[in-house]
């Protein structure tokens, strides 16, 4: 299944055989001190820059009833941001996973995006649609 919008990521999750939980890692766009001249005009226009992690959730796809809902949420922590990477975390067939099963991979991703290796995950930017980077 194409993931086209949030509501696509909503329903193959609880479409799933084995339980679902999602992870969520907000991220904020900075511009390096270290940025060249030509970075920064880059920035300015909308491009580029440095992806920094600024909270993380974990959800059952039952916790959820949209994107705005998520969005909604995100705002009690007083962060700015400018998408939100998802994933996956499968449970087994008798076991949904915990928030304490997510702990270890929502810090993963946390790693993984501050390293720029984000081809794993679905990033949205903040209307809920999927961004495609490159």
């Amino acid at each position: 299944m194409d993931i086209l919008s949030f509501d696509d990521l909503l329903q193959a999750a609880r479409a799933q055989p084995a339980p679902q939980r999602l992870l969520f890692v907000f991220a904020g766009v900075e511009l390096p001190e270290d940025s060249t001249p030509l970075q920064r005009e880059r920035f300015e226009a909308g491009q580029g820059g440095a992806l920094v992690p600024l909270m993380c959730v974990d959800k059952r796809p039952e916790e959820l009833s949209s994107f705005a809902a998520l969005v909604q949420e995100s705002h009690q922590f007083g962060h700015h941001w400018g998408l939100v990477f998802a994933a996956a975390l499968g449970g087994s067939v008798n076991r949904a996973p915990t928030s304490e099963d997510a702990e270890e991979p929502l810090q993963r991703m946390v790693e993984s995006i501050k390293q720029g290796r984000i081809d794993a995950f679905i990033p949205f930017d903040p209307q809920g649609q999927p961004v495609q980077f490159g």
